[in-house]
């Protein structure tokens, strides 16, 4: 319905009248209309005019048709509410059934090529909960753009050099000559978990006690890399997660794109040394405060890596660049975001969303799951207690910028308490509804979508009307948890139409129309399901 007010708005010859500007809310109060917009004050100073009197110009210049729209009014100093023909509103029942592709994908960045970075671990141990809100929200973000055009590449940016992973070489070294059967002090920083203790195992059930004088960590360390990235993908497999790539940090050395960069720092005069370290003059490119970015030591702060890493994604042609971060990044994003934009690159190309994190809760408490002796939930705990799709919707029905709390015993609820189940039951009673209609010999029909009068009808198809437009508006602004609202939204009208609209049992051109409604609403729950990477179930 929207895209005809559109289409109506956008003949208007008025010089100041800027379509951009148009936006069509639904109002609270049915006497406000169907649909309400403000123009007229956007409009306001542009104009040097009323705004009332810019909504009668505005108003006297709309052409539309009259079976769609019934009347449209102007309400206080200038507000603009439209009132629809209740018959009009079942026409976007026949719109989805014979035109879902419409639906399925809206091809508005065709062409473009987007990256979406996420995850990102350090293969040093388990993914944990923290992780998996970064996993689900990278993934859901990356459909999501799919869904607007964008080809989409997912991509995994880790370290397997440096401090952490000779720490964790050290660990598995460690827990093997513990099973060779020696006595070993074991560092409170090394690393914990039963999983160190179970890569130790693999070695010694190798190379039996062949490598207690082993004096280099390369074999336990390459090992555990091996090991726990194996162990990261087959998580993050199970809650439907499959990297494009996955990009080495060590790449970067190796290719000598630090080097190169730290040449262009210093050609460019924007680093200097001091006290034996590189510092970046981040003062002179718009920051409080200038940074390290190597070390007196000679090791590179993540600052300079980071830059770099930023510089090839430029470098491969992506014309959008996503980066979901935990928000403990926050105090380096500016900065690395500086040196790009100094280096000559549009850094409006570059999203960075950061979110915050999880805890989880049962019965009100603060619980630990893992029986690990390292002090952390992994995500395979977490989605053997509740299930995957559970996961997935949870890590995204709030905004990102919200602390999450992770209720495992709602989570766990089979109950319309559980806004997954809520939603899959939805899908699931659609689906048990058009097998009862087939039993009946009823079939859906789009030729008397004019019988959809009922109160409980309408509510339902206004909200379907939105789908399009909530689907847009959430790809576009990165809000995941906006199309979890919607779908909620959606099913709760579907689930009270169904109760007080009687589909098996009423007149038979008005059993038709019923059974065309429902179905429309089934795929509009699969569409937004499937973004959001959570199964549609046609039984539960």
């Amino acid at each position: 319905m929207k895209e005809y007010l559109y289409s109506i708005f956008e003949k208007i010859q008025l010089d100041y009248f800027d379509i951009t500007k148009l936006v069509f809310n639904v109002p609270n109060y049915e006497e406000q209309g169907d649909f309400s917009t403000n123009i007229a004050f956007v409009l306001a100073k542009q104009a040097k005019k009323n705004p009332k009197l810019i909504a009668e110009e505005i108003v006297n210049n709309l052409n539309y048709d009259k079976n769609v729209i019934n009347k449209i009014e102007i309400a206080g100093n200038g507000f603009i509410n439209i009132f629809i023909n209740k018959e009009a509103f079942g026409l976007i029942v026949k719109d989805i059934l014979e035109n879902e592709n419409k639906y399925q994908k809206i091809e508005k960045y065709k062409g473009k090529k987007a990256q979406v970075e996420f995850v990102s671990a350090n293969p040093t141990g388990p993914l944990t909960v923290g992780h998996g809100r970064n996993s689900v929200v990278g993934d859901t973000i990356a459909k999501m753009l799919e869904y607007i055009g964008y080809d989409v590449n997912r991509e995994y940016y880790f370290n397997n050099a440096g401090r952490q992973m000779r720490v964790l070489g050290e660990s598995v070294r460690l827990r093997y000559k513990e099973l060779c059967g020696e006595t070993i002090v074991f560092p409170e920083d090394y690393y914990q978990g039963e999983y160190i203790k179970d890569i130790a195992k693999i070695l010694y059930d190798k190379y039996s006690s062949a490598l207690l004088n082993e004096e280099k960590v390369d074999i336990f360390k390459d090992t555990a890399e091996k090991v726990i990235f194996e162990d990261i993908k087959k998580t993050l497999k199970r809650i439907n997660i499959v990297h494009d790539t996955f990009f080495n940090e060590n790449n970067l050395y190796e290719t000598g794109k630090i080097d190169e960069l730290l040449k262009i720092f210093s050609e460019k005069n924007v680093s200097y040394e001091k006290d034996g370290a590189i510092w970046l003059k981040l003062t002179e490119l718009g920051n409080e405060q200038d940074k390290v970015i190597v070390k007196s030591t000679g090791e590179p702060t993540y600052r300079l890596p980071d830059i770099a890493y930023h510089k090839t994604k430029f470098e491969r042609g992506f014309d959008l660049i996503v980066d979901i971060f935990g928000s403990d990044h926050k105090d380096t994003v500016p900065d690395v975001l500086a040196a790009l934009k100094f280096l000559g690159f549009d850094i409006s190309k570059v999203v960075v969303l950061l979110h915050q994190f999880v805890t989880i809760t049962q019965n009100g408490e603060i619980v630990k799951m893992s029986t690990r002796k390292a002090n952390y939930v992994t995500l395979d705990e977490l989605i053997d207690e509740v299930g995957p799709d559970v996961v997935r919707y949870f890590f995204i029905m709030r905004s990102i910028t919200s602390h999450l709390n992770f209720d495992i015993e709602l989570a766990k609820k089979q109950t319309d308490e559980n806004p997954v189940f809520y939603l899959q039951y939805a899908h699931a009673r659609i689906s048990s509804i058009y097998r009862m209609c087939q039993e009946q010999n009823i079939n859906p029909s789009t030729q008397n979508l004019n019988l959809l009068k009922h109160k409980a009808e309408l509510n339902l198809l206004k909200i379907m009307h939105k789908f399009r437009d909530e689907m847009i508006y959430a790809c576009e602004h990165y809000e995941p948890h906006r199309i979890a609202n919607y779908l909620i939204e959606l099913s709760g009208a579907f689930h009270s139409f169904y109760a007080e609209c009687r589909i098996i049992g009423s007149e038979y051109n008005l059993s038709e129309a019923r059974l065309a409604l429902s179905l429309a609403v089934q795929k509009l729950l699969r569409i937004g399901l499937t973004i959001l990477g959570i199964n549609a179930p046609d039984k539960m």
